[in-house]
């Protein structure tokens, strides 16, 4: 008997965390159809935004380093502020420390965009280079699991991208953060209009599917 109560109280456990996971859910679905239309010009600028990324690669690699720039310096300042604020503790010449450390990248990625690039391209190499082989292992242990083959093909074209990219240094640090970040826009953009137009439609369906 007892063991029927407490799977009884389970299952209703169970019962009220879906109605509640499908509750917020709706309520977000509702939130993203009200306000659809803005979810769709975002959506469209950073598509523009990503397409002149990729056409203009050089600018938008400088102006990737210099938002990272203003970021670093932004949360140096902060933390340092934060830092004097807290008063006497024992974490606060740490604290000072990495606030400088902050401000001092932060300070030379924005006043001096140019220098730099080919390192942070040779990072990004490398960073390929190693999540390739890493994918390609992983695919091989998954195997044959489904979907083990898209695995080996990230990983393949993973390991292409960073032989391509470090072949091609230095001339490829004047496109590649640029086009990256690009590509991001771009995917980030569909993604937001794929979900308003879906939103739109799916709260607002056509006349013409309606029965007369």
């Amino acid at each position: 008997m007892a063991e029927r109560m407490s799977q009884s109280a389970i299952n209703a456990g169970v019962g009220d965390a879906r109605q509640q996971v499908r509750d917020a859910v709706a309520e977000v679905e509702g939130q993203i159809a009200e306000h659809w239309v803005w979810y769709l010009i975002l959506g469209i600028v950073l598509l523009l935004g990503g397409i002149a990324a990729i056409a203009f690669p050089f600018l938008s690699t400088v102006a990737a380093k210099l938002a990272l720039g203003w970021i670093f310096l932004f949360a140096g300042v902060m933390t340092v502020v934060h830092g004097f604020s807290a008063g006497n503790w024992r974490g606060f010449l740490w604290n000072l420390l990495i606030g400088i450390l902050y401000v001092v990248a932060g300070g030379y990625l924005v006043f001096f965009p140019l220098a730099g690039i080919v390192t942070l391209t040779m990072i990004i190499a490398l960073l390929f280079l190693a999540d390739g082989i890493l994918e390609i292992i992983m695919a091989y242990r998954l195997r044959p699991h489904s979907g083990w083959g898209w695995v080996l093909a990230s990983g393949v074209a993973a390991l292409i991208a960073g032989v391509l990219i470090a072949s091609q240094l230095p001339s490829s640090a004047t496109w590649v953060i640029g086009f990256l970040v690009g590509i991001k826009m771009i995917m980030a953009g569909w993604s937001y209009i794929a979900l308003a137009l879906g939103s739109h439609h799916h709260h607002h369906p056509s006349t013409s599917m309606r029965p007369a």
